[in-house]
Formats: C-alpha cells, structure tokens, sequence
C-alpha cells in the first residue's frame, strides 16, 4: 500500500483518527514527556510548567508578584472576535509565555468580574481565593488564542519595510529604510526600472475626474484603493487617513469573502443594507435554537464565547437545539441525546429550509399576529411590545406604477406632508376598510391585497405580510423538502419546535450562507425570527449591547479633522445603483438601458470581491495604487486566481503596499511591504460582533515591545506609523502637530500612535460614568507601568490615571447585571423589522432589468445574467457539491503557529459513506477533485457525518505563502516549510461567472459576496 494512503502513521499505534494530520508525531511524544520519555522535568514538583506568575500566602490571602513575570490585560487577534485575554510575560526576555482568558471580559467568561473589582483582586479570584470559589472566575482562551503567541517570534516575519527586486510575485525583496519607503511612496518615479510609476502625491488630485467621460465615478484621488482584513480597533486611523485626508472614497474590509451574505441578509431584515445589524441569540436564556450553516462553538462570531454558553445551556437541560449543516463538526453531543441533534442539507439550500419552515408557520397559525401588526412604534409601545415591524405597509404591486416596489405612502394619497416627498416626514400607509390612511398608534390589519383608489387612479397594492405569505405558499412543503434533502415531516417537526416556546426560541446563521442564494437564504432565517416576534426578549435574540467609542468621546473628538477632504464618486465596488451611471443615462437614451457591462449591486457594502473586476478591467474605472492592509483576498477569494496574471501586471495596477507582519499571497504581489506590529504589540480599540448583551469595549496596547524596526526617531514601524508619516509628507489635514480636538476646542499633535490612541482611552473611561482611577497597585499588578511614561506625557495629569484603568484591566466592560430588564435586553433594537425591504424589492438587476423579490423567499443560485447555474452545470456533469468549514484551531493566518500543526496538521476531503461507495473510495486514497473553476490532488477521509452528494474542506490549508515558499531578501534565501504549505485550498476551486463580458468571481447576486458554499463538483479516485 502507497505510504500517501496511510495520512498517519502509527494510528492503530495511538488510537489517533486519522484525520487528525502529519504532524500527530510530536504530539504523542508530549503525551508521555517526563524522565521515561528522555527529558528531565525543570522542577521535581511541577515537571515541565512555567514559573507562577505570583503566590498567594493561603493563610493570610496575600498575593505576592514574580518580579520576572508581568501579567497584563490585552486584546486577542487570533480570530476576528477580538477576545479580552490575560498575557503572562518574561519581562528580561520581552516574550510572550503564555495566554489565558480575561476575567473581566464577557467574550472569554461567562460569570465575569464586576468592573469595578481591583486588578490585585482579578488575580485572587482566579487562583480560587474565598470560600467555595471553586472555578467561578476561571476565563479562558480558546486552543487558537493560545497558540498564535508563537507569531510574535515567528522567525518569518517582517521587521523592516521590503521593496521588490525583479518582476512583481518573484519572491525577491531587498529592505530599505522607513524613510526611504515613505519618499517613495510619496513621490514615485522609476522605481523599479519599469518606467514611472505615480506616487500618492500625484494621484491626490481632487479635481481631475478620474474618468472624463463620468464624472460621478469621483476626482483621481479615488485611484488610491485600501482593503484591510477587519477593524481590528485601527479603521478610525484608516479613514481618517484616506478618506478625510487623502480624499479617496474607496476604503472596504473583507466581508464579503467571509460572512457578507449573512450579514447583508440580516441587514435586509433590520433596514440596513449598508451597515448589516444582525442579532445573535439569548443563549443564556433561550430554550430552542435552530442553527443552520454555523457550527456553535466552532466557528460564528463570537465562536468561544457561543460554545461556552451553549455548554452551560445543554448541561443543565435548560436548551433544546438542533444544527442544521452539510457537516457535522462539534455541533453534535452524545449525552445531550435528543436536545443536540445535527441535520444534513443540501449545500447553499437553506433558504428552501426556511420557507418551508415560514410556510408551515402560516399554516398552522404560528405567526406572532399581535406583535407583527403593530404597524408604528407609537403601537408598539401602547401594546406592550419590545420592537415593530413594517409587515403592514402597504406596498405597490401594480406592474405599471412608477414606484412599483416601494412603500405606498402619504404623499401617494395626496396628502400633505412636510419636507419633500417620500421623505422622513412622509408617512407609510396601512389598509383600513375605506381604503389606506398613516399607520397610526393602532394595530392595523396584516393581510390585504387589492386596489387602492389614489388621486391618480386606483392602484394595487398588498401588505409586505401578504406578499411574504404568498411567498412562502408559492411552493409546497414537498417541493421546499425536495429542494434541500431534509423530509417534510422534519421540516414541520422543527417549525412546530421552534413556534413551541413563545418567545425563547431563535435561529442562528453566519458563514455556511456563502452560496450563490446565499442573501435570500440568510433573510429567510432571519425572518423567521421576526414572525416568531423574539427580538429584545429574554431567550430570544439580542443585538449586541453596543460598546464605549473611543473615536469621539466627552473629551477629544478623534473623528473630526479642520479642513477635511469630503470624499465624492461612485465606489470601485459597484455597490449603488446602476441607473446613477452615466452609463446607464446613455444606454437608456439608445433604447437599451439593460444589460450593463458589468454588475451593480444596490443593496450591498463595499465590495472588496468586485474591487478586482473592476480594477482589473477597468469598470467603472481602474487604480493606480492599491493598499492592502492585513488582508489577503488572493487566498481569500474563490476564483481569483484566474485573474492573478494581470495583478501580476505593473501596468494593469501600478503599485501596490501591503502593510503586513507576513508575507502572504496577496502581500507576495506587492511592491512594497510595510512591517507591522502583532497582537501584543499594537494599540487599539474592538467591540464584539455581537453575541453579548452589555457594553463591551476591548483594549489591545504593546504589553511588550515590538518587534519590529523603527523610525529614525525611534518609534516602531506599524501601520498606524507608516500612514502618519505618508501623511505628514503629503500634508494631509488631521495629522502633524494641531490635528485632535479635545472638548475645549485646543488642538493636539497627532505624530505617533500614542498620540491617538491615548487620548481614545480617555473617552472610552470618560463615557457615561467615569471609570475609577487607577490606583499605583492597579498599574503595577497589571503591568502597565510599561506604558506609563507615555501615558503621564501624551495626557494631562487629570486624566491619565483613567485611561490606565482600561488599560490595566484590558477594556471596559459593563457588569451582567445590566443585560436585561426584566424579560427584555436592556440594549434594544429601536428600529422596525423589514417584513418588505422596498431598497431590496425595488432595485433592478443591472443585467437583467429585472426587480429582486422584496420579501425573504428561496432562489436557486443564478450567475450574474440571471440564468441558473444547474444550466450551465447540469447536475449529470457535476453531481457532487463542494462546501468549506472551518475548524476552532486553525484560520486563513494561523498556520504559522506550528503548535497548532501538530494537533491538525493537514485537511484531507472530507465525504460520506454513500458518496465513497459510488466513486470506489477508502480513507486514505488519492482523489482529484474538480470544479467547473479548477481541480486540485489530495487524499480522502470516509466518515459519517457529511450529507449525501457532499465535499467538504476544512479551511486555513494549502498556502502558497506564508512560509510556503521560499523568500528572498537582501540576497538571503528563507526556504520554504513544507509544512506550512500542507493541504488544499478549497478557494482554489473557485469560479469565475460565465456570463459576464468582464472577468469577475462568482457572487451572490444581491450582496456581491463570493461563493464558497455548494461549488458544482466531481470526483475520481486517481
């Protein structure tokens, strides 16, 4: 038998699975380390464990210091939930030792400290001080959280800024000095031999159309594009740079190859599209949750925290839930029995899940009719509801109606109103039996379909409950069960489980929805957390509890900036209407408005997905330089690596900085590299996500010193640094020696990050009630004596002491007590639920001219003309589909932390029983693996646990970079780990859309968002 088929080696010898990777080796050995296994323990005592971080005298309750040990309170970044954690730190050796949780923090305990306990305390109540304290105050990081550290001294970092040598992706870099790359930068010119290339100081040109024959794309200066990975506590620093002071309007996150379905569908639920509220539920008091395409506590923002929560809830018999998921992760739990069940689907199908489920709820008289008649906020407040929704506005249904699709409103009945029409003031209208009159502070009917009589004529119009309900009926609970794999009477059972429990049940989602229907399918779950009427309630769902900003505060306003650029111009994603394109004006003249060039997408955010469509080829218009701020969509994005040869081309893109602490895909494209500081090394200011109920600010500050070079006046490198300084050089406004206003209107330097984020932590401990001072022991315990220099020059001496207490205890965080108020959140949505979303159900799809449906409703996925996908790839063809999930240890970045590699060291394809018998396959055989987008080689693992007709790849594997190939620098040669490049990437199989005139990725067609979830497949044993 090949070697290759056996994944490990030595399973039967272990009792490991075989999925668990290559690296298994290291980890057995530390299971028996000790004398017997050739190392000699460092104590007789404690073998191999670290020095205390302090001892507490068990008779008197003192707790005494290591002096070679600082602990302190600081922000995790091993995953994009910013978890509040707890450093241990050798202070001789600057080096992070070891991570734990906050006790303060909400995100990394249930039963957290009250904020006002001193730091000395937080130390005792973990070491179980007092009588039956037990574990109370234990906090935790997750398995991630604790290996990451290794990426502060991940020896493949970057630690002065590079500049390439030869062709763009050689893998040649040669260091220059800080200065020399800000110059550069700046003022370009032959920079590479290539001939000239523009530098920032050109391209700020804020009166020259970037396109002559359009001027609403915006002035040149738009030309200056910076996508960053997530707000990480920096983007106030980001947009103050680029947008109020560059001028540039092109500043997005990666969303919408992450979670971006899911969050705009929400958003299309909440009223906004561009921002995407969402809620999470009360798991803390919920009895029934329904999650589909999120695994609790192993991937959904906050995962950690979701875990925990629902650990408590399932041991207790407190919490019923199901999990509904093309595969079975740790959703599953044996001695839950019946109140822990995992339900297969169809991939990128949940959507008909979710119908069928609404469909079942109309039915069978399960839609919460008091609350969702409630048609203002007056109403809701005299009946005694916590929220509101929109499902009795009447909506115009008549095809030939100007405005069909919107809202029918007062101006539409001839009445008068203030301000414009279809204004603020203007009000929405509700069925009556003479006709429609203003949604007043009664409940007005929910179903009515018919003519409306107007000053212009009658009108047919229906109410958004109507329409969803015609919606749901529109197929049967047969044909929604057919569509993804689950059986009718499992459908109905969870309906009837769901709408069982009042108003303590909810459905959960987050990134299984990345499919190609993946914002209806995420609307429709979300909905049906609407009808169930659960929002604000105890046990329903909650937003989150909201945070203390620190960018404008009581005492310095950090968002204001004199003489601030006010970016203008159509974004370089195509995330607004098409028809406000000159475009458009001109196709419409020559009697053909539709189809644009390219797609336009209304109801979505900055869309980093089409950012490379567009400035690859040229639609609306192209870039002359391109930031990438800790992000890496080359890795990120499905499908783009059919479009890498003309990112490759300095013509196409003429210069591109990546501001990264490694050098990844994307960064291995640049032009030049800007070192930055990691986690524990770096200043800013996070908010959950959502998921937790009370105020939660997070602090992240340089518990040691940073890594990376310095400035020639010796302040480190990072991104905060590098863009003050290109500032500075350029003279943006908000930057230099009078740029931050404190509340007295006197202007304060902005020249260093301290700068900026000191004076943030004075707002974050000025809001509401101050914070306490900190007292000398608070700051000694939690080691921010570390920073005290400068916090005593950069603030007053009034001051100081209050931002150290959030730095000394890692945040700010409001108690548990305050969650609730009664049976309600004590934070709540005020706005009203889109039962019809009229910007969602009035927008044409620029390729098709076609309306989007208003409601929540199920679709097969489609390619941006509107044609099915299944047309184009018949099932016959490509029977099988592709899905990715993620893991708890590893991510897109992690795979530098080895430790983590030798827990999962590899990610095999991962299908079930039924899909081995039809291909011939056995764990451990050699497959390909096709899409209509690429194939990739690797083994495969036969496993209960996956749905019929299903592949699935767990993500974070099959880097090209990141220590996976060998680099250059200064004529040194780091070779490649293989290691560090072991598995697949299941982005490598991703599509482009066939049916565009323009190379672009296959995207939901209303949020723009790349499809990774129910890829068209095929596979054969080779």
């Amino acid at each position: 038998m090949s070697t290759r088929r056996n994944i490990l080696k030595g399973a039967a010898a272990t009792g490991a699975l075989a999925t668990f990777g290559a690296g298994y080796a290291d980890t057995a050995r530390n299971l028996v380390k000790g004398k017997w296994a050739g190392a000699v323990p460092a104590s007789a005592l404690t073998g191999n464990s670290q020095a205390p971080e302090f001892s507490i005298d068990p008779v008197t309750g003192d707790l005494e210091l290591n002096p070679d040990i600082a602990v302190s309170y600081a922000m995790c970044i091993g995953c994009t939930t910013m978890c509040g954690v707890r450093v241990k730190i050798d202070r001789k050796e600057n080096r992070v030792l070891r991570v734990t949780g906050n006790p303060y923090s909400p995100l990394s305990t249930n039963d957290y400290l009250p904020y006002e306990t001193p730091v000395r305390d937080s130390f005792k109540a973990m070491a179980q001080v007092g009588a039956r304290q037990g574990h109370g105050a234990r906090s935790t990081a997750c398995g991630r959280g604790n290996a990451v550290l290794q990426q502060v001294e991940n020896p493949r970092r970057v630690l002065q800024p590079l500049k390439r040598v030869g062709p763009r992706g050689s893998g040649e870099w040669q260091t220059i000095s800080f200065e020399q790359l800000v110059e550069e930068i700046c003022d370009g010119g032959d920079l590479f031999g290539e001939g000239r290339v523009a530098g920032l100081r050109e391209i700020r040109d804020l009166d020259t159309p970037i396109r002559a024959d359009a001027p609403e794309m915006g002035p040149r200066a738009n030309g200056l594009a910076m996508l960053s990975s997530v707000d990480d506590g920096r983007d106030v620093m980001n947009l103050r740079w680029l947008k109020q002071g560059f001028g540039s309007t092109n500043y997005v996150r990666h969303g919408s190859y992450c979670g971006g379905s899911y969050r705009s569908g929400s958003g299309a639920l909440f009223g906004d599209v561009k921002k995407m509220p969402h809620a999470k539920p009360d798991f803390s008091e919920a009895e029934f949750i329904l999650f589909v395409g999120t695994a609790p506590g192993n991937a959904g923002n906050p995962f950690k925290r979701i875990g925990a929560l629902l650990a408590e809830a399932r041991s207790t018999g407190k919490l019923d839930y199901v999990v509904v998921d093309p595969v079975l992760n740790n959703a599953d739990s044996g001695p839950s029995g019946q109140r822990a069940r995992w339900l297969p689907i169809i991939p990128g199908t949940d959507g008909a899940l979710a119908m069928g489920i609404i469909r079942w709820m109309f039915e069978n008289d399960r839609v919460n009719q008091p609350y969702l008649a409630q048609p203002s906020a007056d109403a809701a407040e005299a009946a005694g509801e916590a929220n509101w929704t929109n499902a009795t506005h009447l909506v115009i249904t008549d095809p030939d109606h100007p405005r069909v699709g919107r809202h029918l409103r007062g101006s539409d009945l001839g009445l008068t109103v203030e301000g414009e029409a279809y204004g603020e003031a203007d009000p929405y209208t509700v069925a009556t039996a003479g006709g429609a009159e203003p949604a007043g502070d009664r409940p007005a009917p929910l179903f009515f379909q018919g003519r409306i009589e107007t000053p212009q004529g009658p009108v047919e119009v229906a109410t958004g409950l109507s329409l969803l309900r015609a919606e749901a009926m529109s197929r049967s609970l047969d044909d929604y069960a057919a569509d993804c794999g689950i059986p009718a009477a499992t459908i109905a059972d969870l309906a009837n489980r769901l709408t069982s429990h009042g108003r303590k049940a909810a459905v959960n989602s987050h990134g299984g929805m990345m499919s190609g229907s993946g914002f209806y399918n995420a609307w429709s779950l979300m909905t049906i957390n609407a009808l169930i009427g659960n929002l604000n309630h105890k046990g329903g769902t909650v937003i989150s509890g909201g945070w203390f900003p620190d960018s404008k505060g009581p005492v310095y306003d950090l968002e204001t900036v004199q003489n601030e650029v006010v970016p203008t111009g159509l974004p370089l994603g195509r995330n607004v209407p098409y028809e406000k394109t000159s475009a458009f004006k001109a196709a419409k003249a020559a009697g053909k408005p539709y189809p644009a060039n390219s797609p336009w997408y209304p109801n979505a955010p900055g869309l980093a997905t089409e950012w490379f469509a567009s400035m690859l080829g040229g639609d609306p218009y192209g870039v002359e330089a391109l930031f990438l701020r800790n992000a890496n969509p080359v890795y990120g994005i499905g499908g783009i690596q059919h479009m890498l040869d003309k990112l490759r081309d300095p013509a196409v893109v003429p210069l591109i900085v990546a501001i990264d602490p490694f050098i990844n895909e994307s960064s291995a494209l640049a032009d030049y590299i800007v070192p930055d500081t990691v986690m524990f090394e770096s200043w800013g200011f996070a908010k959950p996500w959502n998921g937790v109920p009370t105020k939660v600010t997070t602090a992240r500050w340089p518990v040691i010193e940073p890594r990376v070079g310095r400035t020639a006046e010796g302040v480190p490198i990072d991104s905060d640094m590098f863009l003050i300084a290109l500032a500075k050089r350029l003279d943006l406004p908000g930057f230099g020696e009078n740029a931050i206003p404190d509340a007295d209107g006197n202007l304060h330097p902005l020249n260093r990050p301290e700068d900026f984020y000191l004076r943030g932590a004075v707002n974050v401990a000025s809001l509401g009630t101050p914070v306490a001072d900190a007292s000398d022991d608070d700051i000694e315990v939690s080691g921010v004596t570390r920073i005290l220099d400068s916090l005593q020059s950069v603030l007053r001496p009034d001051e100081w002491r209050r931002a150290a207490t959030i730095y000394a205890k890692g945040g700010r965080y409001e108690n548990r007590s305050q969650s609730h108020e009664g049976e309600l959140a004590r934070h709540r949505w005020q706005q009203p639920l889109q039962i019809y979303n009229e910007g969602v159900g009035a927008a044409k799809n620029a390729m098709t001219g076609q309306r989007s449906p208003g409601t929540a409703g199920w679709r097969e996925p489609v390619f941006a003309d509107g044609t099915p996908v299944a047309q184009h790839y018949p099932a016959g063809e490509w029977p099988l589909k592709v899905v990715s999930f993620k893991s708890p240890l590893q991510n897109s970045y992690s795979v530098g932390a080895k430790v983590l590699l030798r827990i999962v060291g590899s990610n095999p394809v991962h299908v079930g029983s039924a899909v081995a018998e039809a291909h011939g396959l056995s764990t451990g055989d050699r497959v390909r693996l096709s899409t209509p987008g690429g194939s990739l080689e690797t083994e495969v693992v036969v496993r209960e646990g996956v749905a019929p007709g299903t592949i699935a790849i767990e993500h974070g594997f099959g880097h090209r970079a990141f220590g996976a190939s060998d680099i250059t620098i200064d004529g040194n040669v780091t070779p490649a780990d293989p290691r560090l490049a072991s598995g697949v990437s299941q982005n490598d199989l991703g599509m482009l859309d066939p049916t565009r005139n323009q190379p672009g990725v296959w995207v939901d067609p209303i949020s723009g968002a790349t499809v990774r979830q129910g890829l068209p497949a095929r596979i054969e044993r080779i």
